[in-house]
């Protein structure tokens, strides 16, 4: 079966599930009166970047999975602080990409405490490109009227320095959960998208995404709500 036929396999958030969590959010952001930050982590393939999306999408005003409208909401993902390969070459760990100790992790809890104190002024972001497989610098845009920013990423909720100073600074942390099969498949098929053969694929699956999922899972704790990485239902 064609990468295009897997990914038409996968079913849709459900809208309904969606428009629970964004009711959750607004009666945070209702309530705190000012910006407030969102949490969304989950093991590699749990699918809390389509989560993300859908959330923030629908704030503003678009579909589940339609285009943004443009709003207060913004989609921050953490990968945006994944070291440069030529850094992760000198230090070699370019084989274990994805792992916490290959992201900058005192440089992404400083942007989270930037988007808590700063006002008045635009606050730019790092995004990643797969295509290129590196960081592309201020790319996205919290503007001053942003009013929700939905973070996601792998080690939100970890107990590891810095990173264990992120769940204070959220104002909610929700956890993305899907089946381990579900979640390699996935991940299978991203990887043979962006040049892996598929036994490579699944390789790095198995021993890079699965080595750090295990870490990830044990953070589920932290979080106070577990979310379906398949429909959206709270779980």
């Amino acid at each position: 079966m064609s990468p295009e036929a897997k990914r038409a396999e996968r079913p849709e958030l459900s809208a309904e599930a969606v428009d629970t969590l964004v009711a959750r959010i607004r009666s945070l952001a209702d309530a705190a009166g000012r910006r407030v930050l969102i949490g969304i982590t989950g093991s590699p393939g749990s699918g809390k970047t389509t989560l993300a999306k859908a959330v923030v999408n629908r704030i503003n005003g678009g579909g589940a999975a339609g285009v943004p409208a443009g709003g207060s909401a913004v989609h921050l993902p953490m990968d945006g602080f994944h070291l440069a390969n030529s850094t992760l070459d000198r230090l070699g760990i370019h084989d274990r990409k994805g792992a916490i100790e290959t992201f900058d992790g005192w440089g992404f809890v400083a942007l989270v405490d930037r988007l808590r104190a700063e006002s008045g002024h635009t606050i730019y972001a790092p995004s990643f490109k797969r295509r290129v497989d590196e960081g592309v610098a201020g790319e996205i845009a919290v503007d001053d009227s942003a009013t929700i920013v939905v973070i996601e990423g792998n080690y939100l909720l970890s107990d590891a320095a810095p990173w264990v100073g992120i769940r204070d600074r959220l104002d909610a942390a929700w956890f993305c959960s899907t089946p381990l099969e579900e979640r390699e498949r996935r991940l299978v098929d991203r990887h043979t998208r962006h040049g892996r053969t598929p036994e490579a694929a699944t390789a790095w699956a198995r021993d890079v995404d699965g080595a750090n999922a295990v870490l990830i899972e044990r953070s589920r704790e932290r979080a106070e709500l577990v979310v379906s990485g398949v429909t959206g239902e709270i779980l």
